[in-house]
């Protein structure tokens, strides 16, 4: 029993409660059934009107002989199987709609006419067809949009921006994933920036949207996600300074993020399809094809939500432009700490390294202030009430001379001393300029490059690398990640087991004899 078919019963038992409950005698049972066929009451449908005499009888028989359930109406026998229209008919309207998912009802019921001269009612003939899972969208022809579509009247009312996975690119021998950053214009559905990069943060995010900027100038507000990046105060910070209103999208309520969503889509469809299906690509080439299809392809095509081009709307929309110094925007992602200048060697230190500064501030409070994505080669030093002071610059303690001590008359015109200190400095420079974290895990005696290799020499692909597809180093790159065990002779086994002499085959031979290895 369902809940309309209980509200049914209930409204029976209401209006037979006074003899259900025995407050009218048996010998005033008719009387009172009488009485309450004249009255007109409201039915659960919103109709009223008055029960007919032989229907309360039967429903009082039908309570008093099987109790509560049995005043439930029973579901029909034929229930959802055509009754005024043949059943070959409606097989043959299923047949017809499946054979050509787009066809539409009057083409269908010409043809039933002329088969079997009758035709079927639109919403008869549509039931049927989404009974048997054979509408448009059932067969998969019509594809519902991606999410909520919404604007604003001008040009950089507002940006809405995110980030998306990537295809897999080459890079030093090496295959790793990207990370799509884009912001379009809602107004004009124009990619203000789009962008792969190999990391996906808070320095990606200040690259991206200073890149935009910087191009475009400042928008009134921008749209982001609620990740823990698009909440970083430096962001906040050069929103404020450049007068952007910063909108975060609600928390688990991804239909407002559609318009960026669907820019992404539409990158992954006509773009990055055509980067899966050739060669695979380095970073650099790879974010010059996407500037290159945006400026060609996506800018120049009638918009089908605007039906404008997305570089004429930009255009016509634009009524001001709001120039901003890139400089103060910078100002708010540099990193603040405070430090006490070392009374011996005028220098501050920062993270296990040692900085110059100005004799004068020995012994002071200051704070330093640093772009963490730099090369931090220099720092600029600011008082605690925000006074510049001056710079920082890198040094070594063990070998610069200290502060104080002049330095012997005399010097040689080709010092030995210098020339180590100069590769000292060099070392260091090469030692302290990035540590490539993937590459001190990895400790793997067979590095994945020559793993490709030997899967390319086997399939007999004679460029090697350059043979396999995006697709192909793809996949050959997550099975390598899955076993440090992978070695020549298990490809080669793997190779011979293969069923086909492919790429996918090879890896779904390596999958089986790593699980063999592991259990």
């Amino acid at each position: 029993m369902n809940k309309k078919q209980e509200k049914w019963v209930i409204f029976w038992c209401d209006l037979l409660s006074p003899i259900i409950y025995g407050e009218i005698e048996p010998e005033k049972t008719h009387q009172f059934l009488k009485t309450l066929a004249k009255e007109p009451v409201r039915f659960p449908d919103g109709h009223i009107k008055t029960p007919s005499l032989s229907t309360l009888k039967r429903r009082l028989k039908k309570y008093r002989t099987d109790g509560f359930d049995a005043l439930a109406r029973k579901r029909r026998n034929d229930r959802g199987k055509p009754r005024n229209v043949p059943f070959e008919v409606i097989q043959k309207a299923i047949a017809l709609k499946t054979d050509q998912p787009r066809r539409s009802p009057q083409a269908i019921n010409r043809f039933l006419k002329d088969i079997y001269g009758k035709t079927v009612p639109h919403s008869t003939l549509y039931r049927h067809l989404k009974d048997a899972h054979a509408t448009r969208l059932k067969l998969g022809v019509i594809k519902k949009k991606v999410r909520k579509r919404w604007s604003r009247d001008h040009t950089h009312d507002l940006w809405v921006g995110d980030f998306e996975d990537g295809p897999y690119v080459l890079e030093d021998h090496q295959v790793l994933p990207t990370y799509l950053s884009a912001f379009i214009d809602c107004h004009s559905r124009y990619a203000v920036e789009a962008r792969y990069y190999l990391r996906e943060n808070l320095d990606v995010l200040i690259d991206s949207f200073i890149r935009a900027m910087a191009t475009h100038g400042a928008p009134l507000s921008i749209y982001v996600d609620n990740a823990k990046i698009y909440h970083s105060n430096g962001l906040k910070a050069a929103c404020h300074r450049c007068n952007i209103k910063l909108l975060h999208r609600p928390p688990d309520d991804p239909p407002p993020g559609g318009l960026i969503e669907r820019l992404i889509q539409t990158i992954q469809d006509q773009f990055e399809a055509e980067v899966r299906a050739g060669r695979i690509l380095g970073l650099a080439e790879l974010n010059r094809g996407l500037s290159a299809w945006l400026a060609v392809s996506y800018h120049k095509y009638t918009h089908s939500e605007t039906g404008e081009k997305p570089e004429d709307r930009y255009q016509k929309g634009i009524t001001v432009i709001r120039q901003i110094d890139i400089a103060r925007v910078l100002q708010s992602f540099m990193t603040r700490v405070p430090r006490t200048v070392n009374k011996t060697f005028s220098d501050i230190q920062l993270d296990k390294r040692f900085y110059r500064v100005d004799p004068k501030l020995r012994g002071d409070r200051v704070e330093v202030r640093y772009d963490p994505f730099s090369m931090l080669d220099t720092v600029t030093i600011y008082s605690l009430k925000g006074q510049y002071l001056g710079t920082g610059t890198l040094h070594d303690r063990s070998t610069d001379i200290p502060i104080g001590v002049d330095p012997e008359p005399g010097r040689l015109k080709y010092n030995y001393i210098d020339l180590l200190v100069r590769k000292h400095k060099h070392l260091l420079a090469e030692q302290t300029g990035g540590i490539d974290y993937r590459k001190v895990v990895d400790k793997r005696p067979w590095p994945f490059h020559e793993f490709a290799k030997t899967v390319a020499d086997l399939l007999g692909r004679k460029a090697g690398l350059a043979d396999l597809t995006a697709d192909e180093l793809e996949s050959l790159k997550k099975v390598y990640n899955q076993s440090l065990r992978i070695n020549r002779q298990m490809v080669k086994h793997a190779f011979l087991k293969a069923f086909h002499k492919s790429v996918p085959y090879i890896v779904r031979e390596l999958k089986h004899l790593i699980k063999k290895e592991d259990n």
